[in-house]
């Protein structure tokens, strides 16, 4: 009988390889976060599931602390408010919950971060579409061949792979590096 734990490790350390072959997308994106931050603007990070928690957890990073203590830097998860995603699911419908709360949230100059393992979530892209219209730059954590939100981001990294689990395991990968990323520009690490 083979271990479900030892394939998953297998799984895991093959996509792990390959991301090093998106060094120049997450130094990209590391760039972008950071000008954005140091101009003034801020984060809006948005995904469903584990693509939720991950944008919680990235926004967490940034207003608390990543490395070291350091002023706390603009990021707020839109898929926190409970309030306002039952609501707008509710009156609207679950497509509209992040674009909604980018249209109310995002100015020029800030940049959406779209979490989906698949590229293809109605909602995020929803989000980004909003974010165009608001004058935000886009940026996407994306798996599989990125979808439609590739084309929609100025700045992407997609992991390839097409197992959800080990996407979002490569992409905690990238939202710390991304962090440390942020605060090495800023000079704050």
């Amino acid at each position: 009988m083979t271990s479900l734990f030892l394939d998953n490790v297998d799984q895991h350390l093959d996509v792990i390889r390959r991301l090093s072959a998106l060094d120049a997308d997450v130094q990209r994106m590391g760039i972008l976060l950071a000008d954005t931050l140091q101009a003034g603007h801020k984060l809006l990070l948005c995904g469903n599931g584990g693509s939720a928690a991950d944008a919680q957890h990235m926004a967490s990073e940034l207003t608390g602390r990543f490395i070291k203590d350091r002023r706390p830097l603009a990021a707020i998860a839109l898929s926190t408010d409970s309030s306002a995603l039952t609501c707008i699911g509710n009156d609207y419908s679950f497509d509209e919950v992040f674009a909604r709360q980018v249209e109310a949230l995002a100015r020029p100059g800030d940049c959406l971060i779209g979490i989906t393992t698949s590229g293809r979530s109605a909602n995020v892209l929803r989000a980004a579409a909003a974010a165009r219209r608001a004058g935000a730059t886009v940026a996407g954590l994306l798996g599989r061949d990125g979808g439609a939100m590739r084309a929609e981001c100025d700045a992407a990294v997609v992991v390839p792979s097409d197992v959800t689990a080990r996407i979002q395991e490569a992409h905690s990968l990238v939202i710390h590096t991304l962090c440390g990323l942020i605060e090495q520009r800023l000079g704050v690490a």
